[in-house]
C-alpha cells in the first residue's frame, strides 16, 4: 500500500502464568503493596532475558484473574518476538521467571505452568509452526498504551534499587510462610556446600549462600570493579566463562554500573544455586582490594570497626 516504507511490525498476545504450589497464588502476590514490585522486577527480567534485549517484549498491563496471573504483551519487532517464542517453547523463559521470583521473593521455588495465548487461540498448540504463531501474534495488534500501573512500577524500580535492602529483609519475612515448610526443593545438579564454615580476617563465618540483601549491597558498592570480580567468580563458574561478563556490560550499559553488577551476580547465583555461596564472593572481592565491601557483607561494619 505504501509506496516507499512499510509500518513497523508489531503484535500482541497474553501470558498466563499459574503457581502449581497450593501456598502460592500469583494473583494474591501481585495485589500485595509489599510484593507487587518484586512479581513486576522477576516479569520484567525474564522478558528480557527471553529475547536477549531489555526493550524486546513491553508489558501493557498484568491482570489478575484467580488463580492466573495474565500478561499483556507487545512486540515491536518479529526477530524479538521470534526469540521471545523459542525461549518460551524450549522452557528457558519458564526457568527464567522462576529463578527471579525465587530471588525477589526470598522464597524456596516457584513451580510455574504457563500458556500463551491471542484471542481464541491457544499457541501452546502449535508451538512448532513458529511461522503461524508470529501470524497470530501480528494480526492482534496492541490495543492499548502500558498501564498507568506499569509506568508506576518501573519509576518505582528505580527507588527500589536505593531501598531495597531493607525490603528484602520485609519481603523475606513476608514471604517465610510461602516456603514449604516439608521438604525444600534442592536445586537442579548442585548438593550442600561441603565447606561449612570460612574464615576471614581471623573471625570464622557460616558459609551461607548469597541473600538478596548480600546481592544489592554488593550491586550498590563494587561501583566499577564489577569486572573484576566477575573475573575472579569466573573460574570456578561456567555461566560466567567468556564472553559473559562484557555481553552483561554491553546489554545494560545504558542502565549503569548498578544493574550490571546486580546482573553479573545474578548469572552467578542462578547458575551456582547453593554453591553461590558468601565465601566465593568474599575471596573475589578480596583478591580485588574490595574489603571494606567484604566486612559489608559479613556485618562486621554494623558492629565494630575491624582493626
Amino acid at each position: 500500500k505504501m509506496a516507499g516504507s512499510s509500518p513497523p511490525w508489531t503484535g500482541s498476545a497474553y501470558l498466563f502464568l499459574q503457581s502449581t504450589c497450593k501456598t502460592i497464588a500469583l494473583p494474591s502476590l501481585y495485589e500485595s503493596s509489599q510484593k507487587k514490585p518484586c512479581v513486576f522486577k522477576a516479569l520484567k527480567q525474564a522478558l528480557a532475558d527471553s529475547t536477549g534485549s531489555e526493550n524486546g517484549v513491553d508489558m501493557l498491563k498484568v491482570h489478575c484473574s484467580h488463580p492466573h496471573l495474565i500478561v499483556q504483551l507487545r512486540f515491536c519487532r518479529q526477530e524479538n518476538c521470534r526469540r521471545f517464542l523459542r525461549s518460551y517453547r524450549e522452557g528457558a523463559l519458564q526457568k527464567s521467571l522462576q529463578s527471579h521470583l525465587q530471588l525477589y521473593l526470598a522464597t524456596t521455588t516457584v513451580p510455574l505452568e504457563m500458556e500463551l495465548k491471542v484471542g481464541s487461540e491457544h499457541l501452546d498448540k502449535m508451538l512448532k509452526d513458529e511461522d503461524r504463531c508470529l501470524e497470530c501474534i501480528y494480526r492482534e495488534k496492541p490495543d492499548r498504551l502500558p498501564d498507568e500501573e506499569i509506568a508506576e512500577l518501573e519509576e518505582c524500580l528505580k527507588s527500589l534499587m536505593l531501598h531495597q535492602s531493607t525490603n528484602n529483609n520485609v519481603a523475606a519475612k513476608d514471604c517465610s510462610s510461602l516456603k514449604s515448610p516439608s521438604q525444600p526443593y534442592p536445586p537442579q545438579g548442585s548438593s550442600l556446600p561441603t565447606q561449612l564454615t570460612f574464615t576471614f580476617q581471623g573471625q570464622q563465618f557460616d558459609n551461607r549462600t548469597i541473600t538478596p540483601d548480600d546481592h544489592q549491597k554488593f550491586a550498590k558498592s563494587v561501583s566499577k570493579k564489577w569486572k573484576q570480580v566477575g573475573r575472579s567468580l569466573q573460574r570456578s563458574c561456567r555461566a560466567l566463562r567468556d564472553p559473559a561478563i562484557d555481553t552483561v556490560a554491553l546489554e545494560y550499559e545504558r542502565e549503569g554500573l548498578y544493574e550490571q553488577a546486580y546482573q553479573m551476580l545474578l548469572r552467578f547465583i542462578q547458575s551456582e544455586g547453593k554453591r553461590a555461596t558468601i565465601a566465593r564472593l568474599v575471596t573475589a572481592l578480596e583478591e580485588n582490594g574490595l574489603v571494606s565491601l567484604a566486612e559489608e557483607l559479613l556485618g562486621l561494619h554494623s558492629s565494630e570497626e575491624c582493626s
